[in-house]
């Protein structure tokens, strides 16, 4: 029996807390989970431990418990948070999912700093609802995303072919990781302005909104107009460019993580193609990948994983 020195209390194995990580990915996020049943064993698990920790560090934000808490308690919550994740590098443990984080960055050693930076994004949610412009959004996107990128690249590995001459050099694939998650990230805010728009947060910068002449009232109220689909138009373009942007990095990944990163990116961009689809009303309807969708696209993402 493996007991956590923090608390004295029995933990559970490894294999149960990675599947305790593999049942919560698959349920949270489905297209990001069908990506990585396309990984080894040894990295999917990886990926998996690392999601669990990005979505409690979620969690302390926006699950609907904490929603009802005042700003301080909050600010304290993620305080304790980011002191627990520090302990985790320390090796410190203190249920079954620290420990499989702890195991994954034994397996797969990385920098802590993506993780404070997610914590900090965290904190902005606590003050900021609205972003003046896109560099501001930026900052947010990076670190509530971009981060994640950096997180899974050392699991990702790079090609062996770049690396096993005695001159040779890895890659960096740190710009495309971060972009791929800007990218994911300013999907999910077009996807999700209506339900944003109801915990009162607006992404969309204000000077787009402005631009394009559609007022933070129509955005409120949920109106679909020739305004309001010229703007959508152009956070879409937007988003696709840091797609665009993400892909010259995944070349360099070990061949065993090519096809599983092209379906996540894919599939995820898809969803851009179902807001378009929509009209762009994503007031009243949700934009998702049908899984009949996603189960089709693996074979093109396959072979788009072999051609590059």
């Amino acid at each position: 029996m493996v007991v956590a020195p923090a608390t004295g209390l029995a933990l559970p194995s490894l294999e149960q807390a990675y599947e305790a990580c593999r049942q919560e990915t698959a349920e949270w996020a489905k297209t990001f989970y069908l990506g990585t049943l396309l990984m080894p064993p040894a990295k999917r698990r990886a990926i998996w431990a690392i999601y669990v920790w990005c979505r409690r560090t979620d969690e302390l934000m926006d699950s609907p418990e904490a929603q009802a808490r005042p700003v301080a308690e909050l600010a304290e919550r993620l305080d304790a948070w980011e002191l627990r994740t520090r302990g985790l590098f320390r090796g410190e443990v203190a249920d079954g999912l620290d420990r499989v984080m702890v195991d994954t960055l034994e397996r797969y050693p990385q920098p802590l700093q993506p993780y404070l930076d997610m914590i900090e994004g965290m904190r902005m949610d606590l003050t900021t609802t609205r972003y003046a412009s896109f560099e501001q959004l930026y900052l947010y996107c990076y670190r509530v995303a971009g981060t994640v990128g950096l997180m899974t690249q050392e699991v990702m590995g790079v090609d062996p072919a770049y690396t096993s001459a005695p001159w040779s050099e890895a890659p960096d694939t740190s710009e495309a990781a971060v972009a791929l998650g800007i990218a994911n990230q300013l999907t999910n805010i077009l996807r999700d302005v209506g339900e944003d728009r109801g915990r009162g947060r607006i992404y969309l910068p204000q000077e787009d909104l402005e631009r394009f002449g559609y007022s933070e009232a129509e955005l409120l109220a949920g109106t679909v107009n020739d305004a309001w689909r010229e703007l959508m138009r152009f956070q879409v373009a937007r988003a696709r460019d840091w797609f665009a942007s993400s892909e010259a990095g995944v070349r360099w990944l070990a061949p065993d993580a090519r096809w599983p990163v092209w379906a996540s990116l894919r599939l995820y961009r898809g969803i851009l193609d179902v807001i378009e689809e929509l009209n762009y009303d994503v007031f009243n309807h949700r934009a998702y990948v049908p899984t009949a969708g996603k189960l089709l696209d693996l074979p093109r993402s396959f072979v788009i994983a072999q051609a590059r």
